[in-house]
């Protein structure tokens, strides 16, 4: 029997986001279980629904939070990384990954029917890492202000995560790259260096 009246809403909320959480990173979005994040948080599936609406949209919640995770994840390696800003965003970014790459690839690989379920909570823990990535790129061009700054720095994002997604499915020790993250970083740095 599920504990019904142990959490408010919000607690219940936090509650199913920090089991689902444990449960993603330990097994994958391929064996997630709904079921099993309610048996872990004391409650029945049909909380989730009550809570949630839809397991998408808690599997969205728990992506988000992972969102947040890793922008301090990347704040704390720009702290403790020195001059070489670009160089410890892309560095952490693949550390990141490679640390949670359960967490990391359900980001990529869950899929909402409709954007309309991620809810402003969620677009605002998700636009925090790509705001970091954007004030770093803004920083080493010789125009902050330069018109689309913010659709370049995206675009580098898309580079990095290219080269990260290659790593973290092995194609890339397939292909024999031997330095993926560095091959990552040259061509981030010849972009912005296009932008001087």
């Amino acid at each position: 029997m599920g504990r019904r009246s142990d959490h408010t809403r919000e607690q219940l909320r936090a509650l199913l986001i920090a089991e689902g959480h444990k449960l993603l990173a330990e097994q994958g979005l391929g064996k997630f279980s709904g079921r099993e994040v309610a048996k872990r948080a004391g409650y029945t599936v049909g909380t989730i629904y009550n809570v949630f609406g839809s397991l998408d949209r808690l599997v969205a919640a728990i992506n988000s939070h992972t969102f947040l995770l890793w922008a301090d994840f990347l704040r704390e390696r720009l702290a403790a990384g020195g001059d070489d800003r670009i160089k410890s965003l892309v560095e952490g970014y693949f550390d990141f990954a490679l640390a949670h790459p359960n967490l990391w690839s359900a980001i990529y690989d869950h899929r909402l029917v409709d954007a309309d379920e991620l809810s402003e909570t969620d677009y605002s823990q998700r636009a925090a890492l790509t705001a970091i990535v954007e004030d770093e790129v803004r920083a080493v061009l010789t125009d902050p202000t330069m018109p689309g700054a913010d659709r370049f720095a995206r675009s580098l994002i898309a580079t990095v995560h290219g080269h990260c997604s290659y790593v973290v499915s092995g194609t890339f020790a397939l292909l024999e790259e031997p330095d993926p993250v560095g091959s990552a970083l040259a061509r981030v740095r010849e972009c912005l260096a296009a932008q001087k």
